[in-house]
């Protein structure tokens, strides 16, 4: 995102920023804008004291019942093909309606902060330890002290934009974030735009037995993992698209806070389709569809998980088909599905967005309609399940396979897809989240559902399954077999762009280093007792480990989610202040040999509750969509090539402060061994993070050219013993006293 965005606004103006899970630019006018709401979309007066982030798991998660079976409603058209404009599907939710959509209509909008003042009195903290000289200092001052005059048209533009252009329907912000930090961007997505969950395993699967009639040597316990998971979430998916599913509401006391709904019907059937310039997202009815996609061996195919009425298949029926892909995959060899030979294209989808663009053009050239009803039949699959033959073990490991594929598996995979679900061999499982039209939440709520039964739940549920089996049940289809005669003949270019997908996939993931650091010496039930947030903590952590790392602070993303307003999508939180400027100062960059002088260690003790607390303070109010960064990036681009860009929009301590070189997100879920995603700038890095009850695991990533992944593995492990340290010190020397 943070490319595309930075390159769309290039042709307009002269900046921009934003990140992987997204961040923007933006300010307001001179003088206090009264905000206007319209009739029965009134702003929450207060949020839940909790923070709101993009990426979060939190008792906030619903827990639908289980009553009679939903009914899956026949949209008007077989599939939508979306250009990233919320407002044009939204017939679809109140055609599908029930709970999940109930509260839609009551949201409030995505609010502007009501002056420019505003914006720069909460800006100017976040920069100004950025800065490398008093020169630097005054020029952004003085940046900043004419910005209000200089920006307030652009600041009128955007309030217009909110109350005219969209009204009620609407974020004013929604469609730029979806095509200019998404569906524009020609990144490829892996590595640059998706993001990965790592599952717990599970302890209810059987032992790997001996091949039997009823079993070959292929059988794995991925193939179990596999056929849990799919029952689970076709259960998950018939309560999605039925509307049955409750809305989420976040909050501890009554009233709680509902959160905007709009992402869900981009979850299942769906999938992002390369164009060039911008691609399109496309979602397919999913009353028409009972298939799911499988990948073995990088073929690819069609698989009935549900029945006509949505219901899961057995398990055991679901089983048989899995193990009947992997035998078709064998048959011919790699790529060689059903004895028909077929190239892995799923290599395509690793490419960057034009030429992936191109070969999927040139596809539909040699394959003709044969190869478009291939195209259709994948695409609409309600989600991608991908066997893989690899047996990792560590969290590292599986973050090399289920974050691109790897060498070994990036074939397997289709990365345009909503939902990938990866299971190896040994029964491990995560799942691949392309982000372009929603955010990681909703994709939580599928994850804790899934991962929330066993396989021995599941099997009982499945004996007693209300579904009926048709007679086509278990039959497995695979897509591309009567494609393979014209893919390679004649003046066909697929093979030659295949090569180059190949090749470029491999110096992808070749020149990218992956870390994990599973700190066991605390969590967030020690980080309680003592006092702090724990999220606020950990990334105090985090600065002092980067500020070590780099010599120096840097721009730092957290995400934050805007949900509890129509369409909302994220809002940065910004960690760089000058309260974490002092206590990661005070701390040095190396350990220091005081910490048992009373008087320092206090120092330092009550600047690392500042910089806390000045986090706390800020996720507050990205929460309340008074950021700085959103509000910045909508008058960005407001601008016109009659417009005289603002001084500030070309300041360098502006452009350092929002070029993300760190970019984090915060996601602890008691099922989830690890996440994570890639760094959003070349000399950057991607941490994502969880804080458990007794345990801190973060998932790094950057270019492996810098060598810091493993560096900064061992900065955070540092940086969190010294922060115990200094408060177990002071609060030993408390109770003496």
């Amino acid at each position: 995102i943070y490319r595309g965005i930075q390159s769309s606004i290039k042709n307009m103006t002269m900046t921009r920023t934003s990140t992987s899970t997204i961040a923007g630019t933006g300010n307001g006018t001179r003088g206090v804008i009264v905000q206007r709401t319209a009739a029965g979309r009134q702003p929450p007066t207060s949020l839940p004291k909790m923070n709101l982030r993009a990426l979060s798991s939190s008792s906030s998660t619903a827990t639908p019942t289980t009553t009679a079976t939903p009914t899956l409603k026949k949209w008007p058209t077989p599939m939508i093909e979306s250009n990233g404009d919320y407002r044009n599907e939204t017939h679809i939710e109140k055609l599908i309606g029930g709970p999940l959509y109930s509260a839609q209509q009551s949201l409030p909008r995505l609010p502007i902060p009501s002056s420019i003042d505003e914006t720069l009195s909460t800006f100017l903290p976040t920069a100004l330890p950025l800065a490398e000289s008093d020169e630097e200092v005054k020029a952004l001052l003085e940046a900043c002290r004419v910005f209000p005059a200089q920006a307030e048209e652009l600041h009128k533009r955007l309030v217009r934009r909110r109350d005219v252009e969209f009204g009620d329907d609407s974020s004013w912000l929604a469609l730029w974030w979806n095509t200019a930090g998404y569906l524009q961007v020609r990144d490829p997505v892996v590595v640059n735009v998706s993001y990965f969950f790592h599952f717990s395993d599970d302890g209810s699967l059987p032992q790997p037995t001996l091949p039997t009639k009823n079993r070959n040597s292929d059988w794995s316990l991925g193939v179990h993992r596999a056929a849990s998971i799919l029952y689970s979430c076709a259960e998950f998916r018939q309560q999605i698209c039925s509307g049955s599913f409750p809305h989420i509401r976040l909050g501890r006391k009554e009233p709680k806070t509902p959160l905007c709904s709009v992402a869900y019907k981009y979850m299942f059937n769906a999938c992002r389709i390369p164009k060039r310039e911008q691609d399109a997202y496309r979602i397919y009815d999913p009353s028409r569809q009972t298939h799911c996609i499988v990948a073995v061996n990088g073929n690819f195919y069609a698989v009935d998980f549900v029945d006509d009425k949505g219901n899961p298949l057995p398990v055991e029926i679901i089983e048989k088909s899995l193990n009947r892909c992997i035998e078709l995959s064998k048959e011919g060899g790699e790529g060689k599905g059903g004895g028909g030979l077929f190239p892995n294209i799923g290599w395509f989808t690793s490419s960057d967005r034009d030429s992936w663009a191109d070969a999927r053009e040139e596809l539909l050239r040699v394959g003709g309609d044969a190869m478009k009803k291939a195209l259709e039949k994948l695409e609409s699959g309600a989600l991608m399940i991908c066997l893989d033959d690899e047996e990792p073990v560590s969290r590292r490991q599986c973050a090399d396979i289920f974050w691109t594929g790897g060498l070994s598996s990036g074939h397997n995979r289709w990365f345009d897809k909503s939902i990938q679900i990866m299971c190896s061999k040994n029964g491990k499982a995560g799942l691949i989240g392309e982000h372009s039209m929603m955010d990681g939440m909703p994709m939580i709520d599928l994850a804790d559902y899934v991962t929330k039964q066993t396989y021995n739940d599941v099997q009982l549920k499945s004996s007693s399954s209300a579904a009926t089996c048709p007679s086509s049940a278990g039959n497995v289809e695979n897509i591309f077999k009567d494609c393979a005669p014209t893919v390679s003949s004649g003046d066909s270019k697929v093979d030659s762009l295949l090569v180059k997908a190949k090749n470029d996939f491999t110096n992808l993931i070749s020149d990218h280093s992956l870390d994990v650091q599973g700190f066991q010496g605390y969590g967030s039930d020690y980080i309680k007792k003592v006092g702090y947030s724990p999220d606020a903590y950990v990334q105090m952590a985090i600065q002092l480990a980067i500020y070590r790392l780099f010599g120096k602070q840097a721009g730092t993303y957290e995400a934050s989610q805007m949900r509890p307003f129509l369409h909302g999508r994220t809002e940065t939180t910004r960690t760089v202040s000058p309260a974490s400027a002092a206590f990661v100062k005070s701390m040095g960059l190396r350990p220091q040999n005081d910490i048992t002088d009373e008087s320092k260690r206090s120092e330092k003790l009550s600047l690392l509750r500042d910089a806390v607390q000045s986090h706390v303070e800020y996720i507050k109010k990205a929460g309340k969509g008074k950021g700085v960064d959103r509000h910045f990036f909508g008058m960005s681009m407001l601008l016109t090539d009659k417009d005289t860009t603002p001084m500030l929009f070309s300041d360098p301590v502006y452009l350092r402060s929002k070029t993300w070189r760190v970019s984090t997100s915060h996601l602890t879920h008691p099922r989830f061994e690890n996440w994570g995603f890639g760094e959003v700038v070349p000399d950057g890095v991607g941490v994502g993070y969880a804080v458990k009850k007794d345990s801190c695991i973060f998932n790094i990533t950057a270019r492996k050219e810098h060598g810091w992944t493993e560096r900064l593995s061992h900065l955070l492990e540092e940086a969190l013993l010294e922060m115990q340290l200094l408060n177990d010190l002071s609060n030993h020397q408390q109770s003496k006293l």
